[in-house]
């Protein structure tokens, strides 16, 4: 499902690409990414300008058509950008060092679909990698932004398992309620 006209409006702004690039680094502190970053759904690249500044290598994975192309057109050689399906990732096992994704998580319509790609992270990511990853909590103004869009919000009091699930270890989750999540683990081996 398509997102509505404000909440497009608002992830292609302005304003929002200068907040994430005040809030993405302290949300990647204390973090080694390594060499070869994979990043999920970054929809009009707010997230991937800043970490095509501190990844080495960084691929991009997004869904829609249409984002591929701006982000392609925006991004010529910085960025490896394919499209493909996060729960169906076309890369091999062990590729990289690092798996991110911000503030899309909620886009997924389903949990299953949520939980496909926690498993596909875990088989991209070489042994001792991370994902780390962000996403927004359930409120009004949040709600009232997704009328019309998919809203699946993360059940925190879950998500441990899940990524245990997925294979990972060392979960670890930050929580404001209402707010943000802000979660990362490691593939153990």
């Amino acid at each position: 499902m398509p997102m509505n006209l404000l909440h497009r409006k608002l992830c292609s702004s302005g304003k929002w690409a200068d907040y994430v690039a005040e809030e993405l680094p302290r949300r990647l502190e204390g973090f080694e990414l390594g060499d070869n970053v994979l990043e999920l759904g970054p929809g009009f690249g707010a997230t991937t300008s800043v970490l095509a500044e501190l990844a080495p290598k960084l691929t991009s994975l997004e869904i829609d058509d249409a984002s591929v192309a701006h982000l392609r057109a925006k991004f010529g050689d910085r960025v490896t950008v394919v499209h493909g399906d996060g729960a169906r990732m076309p890369f091999e096992d062990n590729t990289f060092s690092a798996v991110v994704c911000f503030t899309m998580l909620h886009h997924v319509p389903t949990t299953a679909l949520q939980d496909a790609i926690f498993a596909e992270a875990h088989r991209v990511l070489r042994p001792g990698g991370i994902i780390r990853a962000t996403d927004s909590q359930l409120s009004f103004w949040f709600r009232l932004l997704h009328i019309g869009d998919t809203m699946n919000v993360l059940d925190v009091s879950t998500l441990p398992d899940r990524l245990a699930r997925a294979g990972f270890a060392e979960v670890e989750i930050e929580h404001v309620p209402k707010q943000i999540v802000t979660f990362s683990a490691v593939k153990s081996g």
